[in-house]
């Protein structure tokens, strides 16, 4: 199986668990939660997730204070192009993007904040309102965060 990665599932109804993982996949409709109280493993089905957001820590720094959208970062890096994504919930998340396309179910995000706790993020494609990539997604970033992208 490998080593346990943290991460922090939040789902579509806005529950979010914290924990350990040992087989996500994304081309699998499951995997096992080990939460980070202690608790019993739990089976997360991946079409209830907003996204599934791998951590450097669970904590995170209170303080710190995220930049949005791009500011000034380049077209293309070795994450793939830039990437914005709209959640149902309102919520927008900056980045680049190797694997979207829409007619998948999901696909990864890495953020376009290098110091984010966010080291990459799953998208589940459903749990969205609006995605662009490339050119776009900066024009959609400035649109829906205006200054601050």
């Amino acid at each position: 199986m490998g080593d346990a990665t943290r991460v922090v599932a939040r789902f579509s109804d806005g529950k979010v668990l914290k924990g350990t993982t040992q087989d996500f996949f994304p081309n699998r409709p499951s995997f096992h939660l080990l939460p980070a109280d202690g608790s019993a493993a739990i089976e997360i089905r991946c079409k209830q997730l907003k996204a599934l957001f791998f951590v450097k820590t669970f904590e995170g720094d209170r303080r710190r204070k995220d930049v949005r959208g791009f500011i000034s970062a380049p077209a293309e890096t070795a994450q793939g192009k830039k990437i914005a994504v709209r959640f149902k919930d309102g919520e927008i998340i900056c980045g680049y993007s190797l694997s979207y396309t829409s007619d998948r179910e999901g696909f990864f995000i890495f953020p376009a904040d290098g110091g984010s706790n966010n080291l990459r993020a799953y998208v589940v494609t459903v749990g969205t309102t609006e995605v662009k990539a490339g050119p776009a997604a900066e024009v959609m970033a400035h649109r829906l965060l205006g200054a601050d992208a």
